[in-house]
């Protein structure tokens, strides 16, 4: 995707306009960003994922048993049925990995990079349904896909925003509204990270929410640290052997957190263990358990690539590369290779494509190491056979 090209899902803005004046910075309302927007999923289709054991799924009530209820899934088909006429919504996560016309609308975000985007989020909600006013830590997009749903916006937040006191949902005790938009279909609204906003159904209605990956600066010296840890020797210590005699023994000298500071920076500043790790933590999937892989050797892989099999991204699966020195490394759900630079087309076509056959791999059938990696990939399960039509 261009990033010069005046795009209608960012009202006229180029990606570089947008991600300029707007991206983590700002709100921006689209009207029909998708015109002519055909919902490839219905309420009832919506509701039939909740039932699924695999599909994480949540229904708030605002005036249920106690103010903003919360119910957690997989939920039993008469559930529904018994839940009020209207102020309830039904919130199902990461439906782009079980329906594939709902992944397709992910093509339509490609100036950004794959391995930010989180997952596509669908609420389904009666008149008057809202999970409140609250704030996200990380970018959306909120496309209208049936019906209307009026959105508010207010203060930007932060941890010390005061709450409801709610042991489930983290919603805003001060609500300040700025600004108010009702959207129909194919209309979209971008928020950055952190800006208050409460959105609540007008009619039944159906809202898809592009929401993005952000990991927390906690989040990242936790698992990095524990990462690094694992190629750190036991004897490799804090040490002074520049010491010198001390006048109050009880007293922690600055000399010792200049030593302390040196040994961090030694590991920390590792840049090819901070990428390796960043890629394998990106590229984790959010249902670990749906990426299961199938043995298959390589001379059978082989054969039935070229006698016309399709191989396919897993749905749960996902996918980056990057250089190193003359080298490259390829993530796949939350594993990394080193592999050599003479594959980086292969790697390019790997982590885009939808489908992979005889016709685009062509010459790689014949690259030993090519084929080698498509065979750790179906075995890791980051790759599969389509299934015959």
């Amino acid at each position: 995707m261009k990033s010069d090209i005046p795009l209608q899902m960012l009202g006229g803005l180029t990606a570089r306009e947008f991600l300029r004046d707007y991206w983590q910075k700002k709100p921006l309302l689209i009207r029909q960003a998708f015109t002519d927007f055909e919902n490839p999923l219905s309420p009832d289709e919506l509701a039939g994922l909740a039932l699924e054991e695999e599909v994480e799924s949540r229904i708030v009530i605002e005036n249920g048993e106690r103010p903003w209820e919360l119910r957690r899934g997989p939920f039993a088909e008469d559930e529904f049925s018994k839940l009020p006429e209207t102020e309830w919504t039904l919130l199902v996560q990461a439906v782009d990995q079980f329906v594939p016309e709902v992944a397709e609308l992910l093509e339509n975000f490609r100036f950004l990079p794959s391995w930010r985007i989180d997952d596509v989020m669908i609420s389904f909600a009666t008149a008057g349904g809202s999970v409140g006013p609250h704030f996200d830590n990380y970018d959306v997009f909120l496309l209208q896909g049936q019906g209307q749903r009026n959105w508010k916006v207010g203060q930007m937040c932060d941890s010390d925003s005061p709450l409801l006191e709610h042991a489930d949902l983290r919603i805003l005790a001060d609500f300040q509204q700025s600004d108010e938009w009702t959207l129909e279909p194919g209309d979209m609204l971008y928020l950055p990270p952190r800006l208050a906003h409460c959105g609540v159904a007008v009619n039944d209605c159906m809202t898809y929410s592009v929401g993005f990956r952000a990991p927390s600066a906690a989040e990242v010296l936790t698992h990095f640290t524990d990462f690094l840890s694992q190629f750190l020797p036991d004897e490799e210590r804090y040490s002074d052997a520049d010491a010198v005699p001390v006048s109050d023994p009880h007293q922690i000298q600055h000399d010792a957190l200049d030593r302390l500071k040196r040994l961090l920076a030694e590991h920390m500043s590792d840049e090819r263990l901070l990428l390796t790790w960043f890629g394998q933590f990106m590229t984790e999937p959010r249902y670990p358990e749906l990426v299961a892989g199938a043995e298959v050797e390589e001379e059978d892989l082989l054969a039935d690539l070229e006698q016309g099999a399709v191989l396919i991204r897993n749905p749960s699966a996902r996918m980056a590369w990057s250089e190193v020195d003359d080298d490259l490394l390829l993530f796949a759900s939350g594993q990394s290779r080193l592999l050599p630079g003479e594959l980086r087309e292969l790697l390019k076509l790997i982590c885009a494509a939808d489908a992979l056959h005889s016709d685009n791999l062509g010459q790689w059938l014949h690259d030993e190491q090519g084929r080698t990696l498509l065979c750790e990939l179906v075995k890791q399960g980051s790759l599969g056979f389509a299934a015959d039509e």
